[in-house]
């Protein structure tokens, strides 16, 4: 369990990151002018206030007149004190009520375009083909669905709004300011672009600081997912390892918990020093204003009371969105980094995808004639796939023995690499007929399954249906034709019916039971508690390993492919239930093309054609009695499994099939 971490393909700039995020907006014009409109509303009606308070103050509270070059106090002016104050509240209700409307129409569309978004990168990584999860943890999937998503919400909802209402806001004030007096918004100003050159560096450090945090977040998601599964809580319990998880998971929390604490401490120091600078700028213009009047001797002077209580207010209207601004910049910074990891999946090409002129075949117009046409195939480097041995080729083919392949560490004369996991290999299934693939593990058989329903691509050759390249079906086309039984059989946490009805979503109750009757499973269905409605658990744990196989052959009965896949369904099963998954699988093979994967060749003894692999190529094909008589790889296997007749392949009627010599009808209901 665990391993290195995914990293992204690579860095990607900041400018066409913006403008990949901007994209998600195409969709949402109408709304995003509708929010700038409000914004603009709102952040130019919020300066008429602060320039209403130097009228108050000059010309209602207290008029002025000069009178031979002396200032003269005239008696307030009520009416028009009366009038400004009216209107000053007014403007405070309905910016007020824009503000709600804003809020409303930024969260909405924000969260339209996260819901998009989801929805995209989940429809994207559903295209993905199985290369791709068998090379990727499924808690790096997780993460980058759930954390990154997650962690861009506030930008996408609440940043975008926020920037583009604080430059508003500057400008309206930075304008009202310098209608005031140029002279103090030049003071005010002095130091700003000191404070924007550090916050861009802060901001840089933080992205870099917020890539390494979700990283580790994403491992947290593995770590957690893969040992707090059922199938892994129950290794580490059988090995005895919890503690050594605990102790895993820890180290990586305590790694996860100083990012974060770094990433929230990254200009704080800053934001207090402009924070301090802003606060303190008030008092400054408040002594200037000082020097200038008491410079006046009593004169007229050249900055009114009024200006000077304007002028302060639209100081803190200015600090306000500059600040912001720089915390946002901040923030934006680190979320480029959830973005770049984001975009990061979504440019992953489909390397599975419908040509375009694939045709639509329904699956009842497929016969199901197979063919292997020299095909080859071979798995991206770095990248397993269902091989289990290491790569490597014996320079002439090495018979099975023991039905095992080699140990990785037993010397092979004239060993090289094994480019290829299937290597030339054509055969042919015909219509209704049940193929055997039999071989040691990592010999390439469950490659060949995966490759008839075009879960891979072959690399050279063809894989025909039905005299057609499986690539010049539909995907869909092929998934309604084809259907696997695995021996690692997946169930859902969720319902009987609902796993069942999986493969057919329309079913009803009558078809249900009828799949489950075929499959040898509705009496013990109906005996739980719920019946088809009961909760099977995690992975299927509350059933056996027999009755989890058998609610999969139902599902497959249920579908009624025209070509199944039997990957070994029973080889981890005992001796009853897998009889009893062999008497399901009965009806389930008759009139459609089968091909069986297997060790235990008693479960494939009826097969019409048995095909032999070993390292990815076809060393024999034919009956079982036919490659019994050649004497080569197959009746070589046969002898080790059945030690010449000393150990008995027990047929469903107790008859006994001893080496070398059938002296019974072999089962008629073979399973891989």
């Amino acid at each position: 369990m665990g391993g290195k971490r995914d990293k992204p393909s690579g860095r990607v700039s900041n400018r066409r990151l913006l403008r990949q995020t901007a994209g998600l907006f195409k969709g949402h014009r109408l709304g995003v002018a509708a929010i700038a409109a409000l914004v603009v509303i709102t952040a130019g009606a919020g300066v008429v206030n602060p320039v209403l308070i130097a009228v108050v103050f000059d010309i209602a509270l207290f008029p002025t007149h000069v009178v031979n070059g002396h200032t003269v106090l005239l008696p307030v002016n009520l009416t028009l004190l009366e009038v400004l104050v009216g209107i000053m509240i007014g403007i405070t209700i309905v910016t007020g009520a824009i503000g709600v409307l804003q809020t409303y129409v930024t969260n909405r569309v924000g969260q339209r375009v996260m819901e998009e978004l989801r929805n995209r990168l989940y429809e994207h990584l559903q295209g993905m083909s199985l290369r791709f999860f068998t090379g990727t943890r499924t808690g790096e999937i997780q993460s980058r669905l759930t954390n990154d998503v997650g962690g861009i919400q506030s930008v996408v909802t609440d940043t975008a709004t926020s920037l583009l209402s604080n430059i508003v806001t500057l400008l309206s004030t930075l304008v009202a300011m310098l209608v005031l007096s140029w002279q103090l918004t030049v003071l005010s100003l002095a130091i700003t672009p000191l404070f924007m050159f550090y916050t861009y560096r802060a901001g840089r450090v933080r992205r870099q600081i917020t890539m390494q945090a979700q990283e580790s977040k994403a491992e947290i998601s593995a770590i957690t997912e893969e040992t707090l599964s059922v199938s892994g809580m129950l290794l580490a319990k059988v090995f005895g390892r919890g503690s050594e998880e605990v102790v895993r998971f820890r180290k990586e929390n305590h790694r996860l918990a100083n990012l974060a604490i770094r990433q929230e401490m990254i200009g704080r120091a800053l934001f207090a020093v402009i924070g301090a600078f802003f606060s303190s700028a008030p008092a400054l213009v408040y002594l200037i204003a000082g020097f200038v009047i008491a410079g006046s001797h009593g004169t007229h002077t050249p900055i009114q009371y009024g200006t000077i209580v304007a002028f302060t207010t639209l100081q803190s209207r200015l600090f306000f969105p500059i600040g912001s601004m720089l915390s946002v910049s901040i923030e934006i910074q680190a979320s480029l980094a959830l973005f770049e990891r984001i975009f990061d999946y979504l440019k992953m090409p489909h390397d599975i995808v419908d040509r375009p002129d694939a045709r639509v075949v329904p699956a009842d117009d497929i016969k199901g004639d197979v063919r292997l046409d020299h095909v080859y195939f071979r798995y991206d480097r770095g990248t397993f796939g269902p091989m289990t041995e290491p790569i490597h080729r014996p320079a002439a083919p090495t018979p099975i023995a023991n039905g095992h392949a080699p140990d990785e560490n037993d010397p092979v004369p004239n060993e090289i690499r094994r480019d290829w996991a299937i290597e030339d290999v054509s055969f042919e299934v015909k219509p209704g007929q049940l193929a055997a693939i039999v071989g040691p593990s990592g010999a390439g058989k469950t490659t060949i399954s995966y490759l008839i329903p075009r879960l891979y691509d072959v690399s050279k050759g063809a894989l025909l249906l039905d005299g057609m390249d499986v690539r010049d079906y539909t995907i869909a086309s092929l998934a309604d034709a084809i259907s696997m039984v695995t021996q690692e059989t997946y169930l859902f946490h969720a319902s009987v019916r609902r796993n069942l009805t999986y493969a057919k979503p329309d079913a009803t109750q009558e078809e249900l039971e009828a799949a489950a009757r075929a499959a040898f499973i509705h009496d013990r269905i109906v005996a739980l508690d719920d019946g088809y409605d009961t909760l099977v658990g995690e992975r299927g744990y509350r059933m056996s390993g027999g009755e989890k196989q058998r609610l999969a052959i139902a599902r497959v009965v249920l579908k009624s492919p025209r070509v199944l896949i039997l990957d070994e369904a029973t080889s981890a099963l005992d001796t009853t239930s897998e009889r009893l998954v062999q008497a399901a699988l009965e009806p389930l093979l008759t009139g459609r093309t089968t091909i069986a994967i297997a060790h235990r060749l008693s479960t494939i003894l009826a097969a019409d054609v048995i095909f032999v692999i070993d390292r990815g190529r076809l060393l024999e094909q034919g009956t079982h009695a036919e490659l019994l008589r050649r004497g080569g790889a197959y009746a070589k296997v046969y002898e080790q499994q059945f030690q010449g007749g000393r150990v008995e392949a027990v047929c469903e009627d107790g008859m006994v099939l001893a080496s070398g010599e059938v002296v019974a009808a072999a089962p008629t209901a073979p399973a891989a």
